[in-house]
């Protein structure tokens, strides 16, 4: 083929990934697309997103199309000491024949990866004169990266940093509408409450009724401020994983001692069924804890005075399945699609307990970014079992289907 074939062919990719990326304002999605269009614009084996974070000054491995790890999501690559780092500092494209013969290249990435990097070509993304990350394609299928590649992933850079910083902006303008909806809520009741207060009418007890409704709706606002900024850092791949090996079952007793103290009040029997030689999760310890916290919490305050709950482990096909089963009041089947979503509320379940609407989203981003999934079934009157499914190695995407 020509060089001007080749060109011509390539901007035409071009066009055809420019529709693409605009197709989507899901950021996960979106930064998987542009590293399939950079493999294949480019002819390489593989290819990275870097994301640089400029607050805090650092650049983080954010995905790749050959990651055998989704769990290296977060990894922090230094600035001094790496290609990337390099290009993030220079705002210019690199091309290096042999990776590994460069004083820059960061070796730790590949122990993380399990890739061996030989040829590689970065450039910049760059939009609005601010750099946002590093596009990397990877060991070139034949020779070596050329200026024609160059040239095409500088383009697709562009057109990715514009995608990228859209989805962003789009995605928190959404959130932050849906959060100061709903402020609204507890902050109006703390408004009236305040109003009582002042009313020379009030009795003791009244004014001590106004004090416990203000303290609880505090303690409310907090719990969502606080779990409106978990699901932002969640959304915007900002979440930093820290993997290692660990038994579930410990995981499963500190999730229960949490809530224990309100199990015990509504009389509610907690049981863990995990079987001996069961192996070892492989994840983030303190997220898949807050996924399990967060699954315990529900099936307290949704259960029956007197029922129980069972935190279960099993083993289906290379995949380790995690249930909390509870018997209590179920959720409605028109209630079930929606219930991962933002600030989503089942309407028969209002009445008894209040949360923020945020828990399962964050649960399910959680679970998805150690690259599983959760799900649930529900039976109303019956009693509801979550299942978060994780691949046995992080290598293995599945699912409980």
């Amino acid at each position: 083929m020509s060089d001007l074939k080749k060109r011509l062919d390539g901007y035409r990719q071009l066009v055809d990934i420019s529709r693409d990326l605009a197709s989507t304002l899901e950021l996960d999605t979106l930064l998987e697309r542009i590293t399939h269009a950079a493999a294949g614009i480019t002819e390489a084996k593989a290819a990275s997103i870097l994301l640089y974070d400029d607050a805090a000054q650092q650049l983080h491995f954010q995905v790749a199309t050959n990651l055998e790890q989704p769990l290296m999501r977060g990894l922090v690559v230094p600035l001094e000491g790496s290609i990337a780092g390099w290009i993030i500092s220079n705002r210019l494209p690199v091309r290096i024949a042999d990776a590994h013969n460069d004083p820059r290249h960061f070796s730790d990435i590949e122990q993380a990866t399990r890739f061996t990097t030989e040829s590689l070509l970065g450039v910049p993304l760059i939009t609005q004169d601010k750099v946002i990350g590093v596009l990397e394609a990877l060991n070139k299928t034949e020779g070596d990266f050329t200026e024609t590649d160059e040239d095409f992933l500088t383009a697709l850079g562009a057109q990715a940093a514009v995608a990228i910083q859209n989805t962003r902006l789009f995605q928190q303008s959404d959130l932050v509408s849906e959060f100061v909806h709903e402020l609204r809520t507890p902050l109006a009741a703390i408004a009236t409450s305040t109003y009582l207060l002042m009313r020379p009418e009030m009795s003791e007890e009244q004014r001590q009724q106004m004090l416990s409704n203000i303290h609880s709706e505090t303690q409310r606002l907090n719990t969502l401020a606080s779990s409106f900024l978990d699901l932002a850092r969640l959304e915007s791949g900002r979440v930093q994983f820290k993997t290692s090996q660990f038994d579930i079952r410990q995981v499963f007793v500190e999730s229960v001692a949490v809530m224990q103290a309100k199990a015990d009040e509504a009389r509610i029997r907690v049981e863990i069924e995990v079987p001996q030689g069961f192996p070892p999760v492989e994840g983030d310890r303190e997220k898949i804890k807050q996924v399990f916290i967060n699954l315990v919490s529900n099936a307290v305050k949704y259960n029956r005075q007197g029922g129980s709950i069972c935190l279960a482990g099993a083993q289906e096909a290379g995949v380790i399945v995690l249930t909390v089963r509870d018997t209590g009041i179920g959720i409605p089947a028109d209630s079930l699609p929606h219930l991962f979503e933002k600030f989503y509320r089942v309407r028969s379940a209002e009445g008894t307990a209040v949360g923020t609407g945020l828990g399962l989203s964050i649960c399910r981003k959680i679970v998805q970014g150690h690259g599983g999934r959760i799900e649930v079934q529900s039976v109303l009157g019956e009693g509801t079992c979550f299942s978060v499914c994780l691949p046995r190695k992080a290598a293995a995407r599945t699912t409980c289907d």
